[in-house]
């Protein structure tokens, strides 16, 4: 049960990865206004418009795949940089016509398949990034979720953070399993240590237990000695105490026959 959950949790955190990875590698392939990234030469985009509608539609997630513009022709689809509403943007649309002059430069006519229109403006080689080489329908709006921070944090950062507590709190149930299993392992090796020591025979017992008896008797002794020689010392005390007393009072006697003397001379 344990290891399907481990298995489950994995996958899991492998999915939000290639989520992420994918995420922050298609906002990072649009962010840039001159050059576009690529990973093996292919992009991935989202479409933010039906004009290509029905080859793909907006909500798409289209790939496209660095090219040879000298062998594009009439009928491709390719993605390039263009003005949409007077600001710089990357666009898709089918080649309509090629033009090429004399010194072999080539320009572009592009249209949408759902526009009526021609694109107004004419592209060059230099404004192609790519050729359209498929799509994945719906996946671009789980890219433009991925691309609000309300999306990013429910879909890549709680998950991640979650995870992150598993492993720790993993480590630490593995980190208290060792520890028990280390106590059980002394407990049991200090059992078969002690029974040994009585499979060794009655002697041993009977040497530990007059061993045992010895040093109670030792500690008996010393007791007995140091109450002793407690009781000496009081003694002692005692009896300076009282030579203290005496010589006190014979030095006060002594004190009162000197003075009788000096009075009965006077």
């Amino acid at each position: 049960m344990k290891k399907a959950a481990t298995v489950i949790v994995s996958v899991l955190l492998w999915a939000i990865i290639l989520i992420a990875a994918l995420y922050a590698f298609t906002t990072m392939a649009t962010k840039d206004s001159q050059n576009v990234s690529s990973i093996l030469g292919y992009t991935p985009m989202t479409v933010q418009s039906d004009s290509m509608s029905p080859t793909f539609e907006k909500g798409d997630l289209i790939f496209v795949k660095k090219c040879d513009t000298a062998k594009l022709e009439v009928g491709d689809i390719v993605c390039f940089h263009t003005l949409i509403e007077n600001q710089y943007a990357l666009n898709t649309h089918r080649i309509e016509k090629i033009d090429e002059t004399e010194g072999g430069a080539r320009s572009y006519t592009t249209r949408g398949d759902n526009n009526a229109a021609a694109d107004q403006h004419i592209i060059s080689d230099g404004d192609i990034v790519g050729k359209y080489v498929g799509h994945w329908a719906k996946v671009g709006k789980v890219m433009d979720f991925l691309s609000s921070s309300v999306g990013f944090l429910i879909v890549i950062v709680i998950p991640m953070l979650i995870f992150f507590i598993y492993q720790v709190y993993n480590l630490i149930m593995i980190n208290i399993r060792l520890k028990r299993a280390i106590a059980v392992e002394n407990a049991q090796a200090a059992e078969e240590a002690r029974l040994k020591v009585r499979a060794s025979g009655g002697e041993d017992g009977a040497a530990e237990s007059d061993a045992e008896a010895k040093l109670a008797e030792a500690e008996r002794l010393r007791a007995e000695a140091e109450e002793m020689k407690r009781k000496a010392a009081e003694e002692l005390a005692k009896a300076q105490a009282a030579n203290a007393s005496a010589g006190n009072s014979e030095n006060g006697a002594a004190d009162g026959m000197s003075d009788g003397s000096a009075n009965s001379e006077n």
